[in-house]
C-alpha cells in the first residue's frame, strides 16, 4: 500500500504541474465552460494513460533506438502547439467566437500529450520507479494507465474550472483577448522544453 500512495502522489503531482495541458484546460475552461472542455480533459487523460501504460509495456525505448522518430513526434507536435496558440490569441469573448472557435476534440486533446516528450520522461519514470507495483508489464501497464488517467482528469478539471471562474471576472472582450494572448504565449513558452536538452 505505501508503493500505491507513493505513486498516487508521484502522479498528482506530475498532472496538476502547470504546462501546456493544464493551460489549454484553463483557456478552454474561460472559453468554452467546463461542459464543453470534457472531451479536451477525456482526450489528454486517456492519451496520457496510453503513454503510461505504454512507457510501463516498454516502448519508450524506441524513441532511444530511433531518435528520427523523436523528432518527428517533437517537430508535429511543437506544429500543433503553435497551430493553437495561434487560434486562442485570436479568440474573444466566448458571446463574439460564434463558429470561428470550437472546444478541442477527443483527439485533439490525446495528440497533445502524445507528442511531449516530458511527458514520456515523466511517465517512463513513474514505470522505472514502480515497477515492482504489479506481478509483471501488464499489472504496472495497468496500475500507471489507470492511476495517470484519473488523476490527469482530476487535476485538469481543477484548471479548467479555474478558467471557467475567469468568465465572471472578465466583463470586457478586451479583457478576454488580453487573457488569451497571454495564455497563447505560455502555450508557446511551454514547447521550450521540448527542444531544450535536459
Amino acid at each position: 500500500m505505501q508503493t500505491l500512495s507513493g505513486l498516487a502522489l508521484f502522479v498528482l503531482a506530475a498532472t496538476i504541474s502547470p504546462g501546456g495541458a493544464t493551460t489549454l484546460a484553463t483557456a478552454s475552461g474561460m472559453n468554452f465552460g467546463y461542459r464543453g472542455s470534457l472531451p479536451l480533459i477525456a482526450g489528454i487523460s486517456l492519451g496520457l494513460a496510453g503513454m503510461a501504460a505504454a512507457a510501463a509495456a516498454g516502448i519508450e525505448g524506441i524513441f532511444v533506438a530511433v531518435p528520427a522518430v523523436q523528432t518527428a513526434v517533437k517537430i508535429a507536435g511543437t506544429a500543433y502547439l503553435l497551430w493553437l496558440a495561434f487560434q486562442l490569441s485570436r479568440t474573444g469573448a466566448p458571446k463574439t467566437t460564434g463558429s470561428v472557435a470550437k472546444p478541442a476534440s477527443i483527439a485533439g486533446g490525446a495528440w497533445l500529450v502524445l507528442y511531449n516528450p516530458k511527458g514520456w520522461a515523466m511517465t517512463t519514470g513513474a514505470a522505472a520507479s514502480f515497477s515492482s507495483i504489479g506481478d509483471g508489464p501488464a499489472d504496472v501497464a495497468v496500475i500507471l494507465g489507470v492511476a495517470f488517467g484519473c488523476f490527469a482528469s482530476v487535476s485538469l478539471s481543477v484548471w479548467c474550472l479555474g478558467g471557467q471562474l475567469l468568465r465572471h471576472v472578465l466583463t470586457q472582450d478586451r479583457h478576454w483577448r488580453a487573457l488569451n494572448i497571454a495564455l497563447a504565449l505560455l502555450l508557446v513558452t511551454s514547447i521550450l522544453p521540448i527542444w531544450i536538452e535536459p
